[in-house]
């Protein structure tokens, strides 16, 4: 079936048994700072499923949006996306177990109006118990599941596999029905029955596996069984039952009003309905997939790397077109960090085909007009899609080449702190490629020195790691580059003991302090704009080269006030080192060539020039 067909196909199937069909919530929250995205269907409902009375009453089914951030790093397998849909049906205080699981049994097996998978392909798993609440069994789905299987003719045994440390050993035993505790079968807001506050409700779940038959593999454990990691089985729905809320002694109280959540991959029940575990055969992929096999003279499956590099793409190239639809554009934190960080992985495995086109536009293209008709709002969007992904590969790609030179440079020592605040190289694609290389990163010396950076540019300190930067955005980088021409230019007009005493710079206006200590004339300010200008309209090559601190000094490099150096420094000359127009001690980074400040007419302009304190002045200064 298509992922259109599984989508009606279940939409109906509630309806018809009585349930209102509700819209996707948005993928970025409305009114919801806690979270980056709507990350499954129960995410837009938990304040009706906490009580409050939802508008279509108590009984609603939806395909529900969802983009899931934690599992960046594992797409590329056939399991793994970050943008899917998430098939929901609610009881909120209506039916309960025998109804939700008889209905979500009938629609999977039915040939008329469900999926038709042979139940024999289906195992189901249960709630076990929990010892240190004294929570039983849920031995209510255990018996509506035999009841179910014995419909169709088949005996159900239930099996209490053993526990978790021991590997499950017990293993399949000719069962139907598995028994698992709480870090499987058990859903609260804190996890395990253990962890709850009192007054928070929880409850057993019940998930259903589809057997796809492949041979077990003993290095995920001596014996299979529905959970097992080896690819045999694959969850395709999970009944949560809202049961319990906890009590003050730590005992567990029926709710009045109890509900039902239940979930299920729109995009794995279509891959399913196919007779494959891979979800990115299913036909929303099928145009994106030809794009890439057409640029890259690759099929989708000619080996295990090409088809990652596929996946990847298919899958980040999806997501970054529901995200950009929804209004967020690639920037340097929150939503616009995830979605920057997207669009990098895919061009970095669209390098890895081959492809030497930019072809992110012509990937988003296919999914805006697959998802045409249930999400609208992503083909009125195809214009801004494929602009924004065109612009973040342009620039991706000058930060790329800049950064991988570096990063060959290094040999087996990488320095993936010095990568992204000299480059703006990500981090996570420097420890990807350390890995890919077999090299160890010490991530966490990494990950402590980030956070010391972040927190100096948030307190709005020397900022020296980055170069005084706010971000590594492009018209940062220029400003970053015109703020070393603005430095030389005050030191022709002002004389040379002007020296920089602070500096900030975002996308938006350079701001530069010096020492000075008088008000600049307006002739004054004319001749440092037309030195500037003239610098950018020359086209002059921004070269970084690595010495020692000795030699940049006797170069009369610039260097930043009651600064420590190191013995060997970074220096940014703007022109050879023999006849450099300025010469700086910097951590970058900047544009290769003074040209690009110019680029699209634009002039270098001061807007401001006033007193900062004694003996120091400050200038504001834009390209415009």
């Amino acid at each position: 079936m298509t992922v259109s067909e599984v989508r009606r196909r279940y939409i109906d199937f509630f309806a018809k048994r009585g349930h209102a069909i509700i819209p996707s919530a948005p993928i970025v929250p409305e009114n919801d700072p806690t979270t980056l995205f709507t990350s499954s269907g129960m995410q837009p409902l938990v304040p009706y499923l906490l009580g409050q009375p939802h508008p279509e009453g108590s009984r609603l089914v939806d395909s529900q949006m969802a983009v899931r951030t934690g599992d960046i790093e594992e797409v590329g397998d056939n399991r793994h996306l970050t943008f899917f849909e998430m098939l929901g049906n609610w009881s909120l205080g209506d039916y309960f177990k025998q109804e939700q699981l008889s209905w979500i049994f009938e629609f999977l097996t039915s040939k008329e109006d469900g999926l038709g998978f042979d139940p024999a392909k289906l195992y189901v798993t249960v709630f076990d118990g929990d010892p240190e609440t004294g929570m039983n069994i849920d031995t209510e789905a255990v018996e509506i599941w035999k009841k179910n299987f014995a419909a169709k003719g088949m005996t159900a045994e239930l099996i209490r596999l053993g526990t978790e440390e021991a590997g499950y050993e017990k293993g399949m035993q000719g069962g139907r029905i598995f028994s698992y505790g709480a870090k499987k079968n058990w859903w609260s807001r804190s996890g395990v029955p253990a962890n709850m506050p009192a007054g928070e409700p929880g409850g057993p779940d019940s998930e259903i596996f589809y057997d796809f038959g492949t041979p077990h593999d003993t290095k995920y454990g001596r014996e299979c069984h529905p959970n097992c990691d080896c690819g045999r089985f694959v969850e395709i729905a999970n009944s949560v039952f809202m049961q319990f809320i906890k009590q003050a002694n730590g005992s567990f109280k029926e709710l009045p009003k109890r509900n039902v959540d239940f979930g299920g991959g729109l995009e794995r029940l279509t891959s399913t309905t196919l007779g494959t575990s891979d979800l990115y055969v299913t036909d929303v992929f099928a145009g994106a997939r030809s794009v890439l096999e057409a640029h890259s003279s690759k099929s989708y499956d000619d080996s295990d790397e090409t088809t990652r590099s596929f996946r990847i793409i298919l899958d980040h190239i999806r997501a970054s077109s529901f995200i950009i639809a929804s209004g967020v554009r690639p920037g340097n934190s929150e939503q616009g960090y995830i979605l920057r960080r997207l669009i990098r992985r895919a061009i970095r495995e669209i390098d890895r085909l081959g492809i030497k086109e930019a072809i992110l536009p012509e990937v988003a293209r296919s999914y805006a007009d697959e998802y045409a008709e249930q999400y609208p709002f992503v083909g009125k969007e195809k214009g801004r899609i494929t602009e924004e992904l065109a612009k973040e590969e342009a620039q991706f790609r000058k930060t790329l080449a800049n950064g991988m030179r570096e990063l060959e440079k290094m040999g087996n020592s990488i320095d993936a702190f010095m990568l992204f605040t000299t480059y703006g190289f990500p981090v996570e694609l420097t420890e990807e490629i350390a890995k890919e290389r077999g090299l160890s990163l010490d991530m966490e010396a990494v990950k402590i020195k980030m956070e010391r950076h972040q927190a100096l540019s948030r307190a709005g300190a020397a900022q020296r790691f980055a170069g005084g930067l706010a971000d590594h955005a492009e018209q940062t980088v220029r400003y970053h580059t015109a703020h070393h021409l603005l430095l030389k230019a005050l030191q022709m007009v002002l004389g040379p003991d002007v020296h920089q005493r602070g500096s900030n710079i975002t996308s938006e206006r350079l701001r530069i302090d010096f020492s000075y200590g008088q008000k600049m004339t307006p002739e004054q300010k004319a001749e440092v704009e037309k030195i500037v200008n003239e610098k950018i309209a020359e086209g002059i090559p921004v070269i970084r080269t690595d010495m020692k601190k000795e030699e940049a000094e006797k170069l009369g490099a610039e260097h930043e006030f009651g600064a420590t150096y190191p013995e060997t420094v970074s220096v940014y000359s703007v022109g050879p080192l023999d006849k450099a127009f300025s010469i700086e001690f910097c951590g970058g980074p900047h544009v290769s060539n003074t040209r690009e400040l110019g680029e699209g007419g634009k002039r270098f302009k001061i807007q401001k020039e006033e007193a900062s304190s004694a003996g120091v002045r400050r200038i504001k200064a834009v390209l415009e």
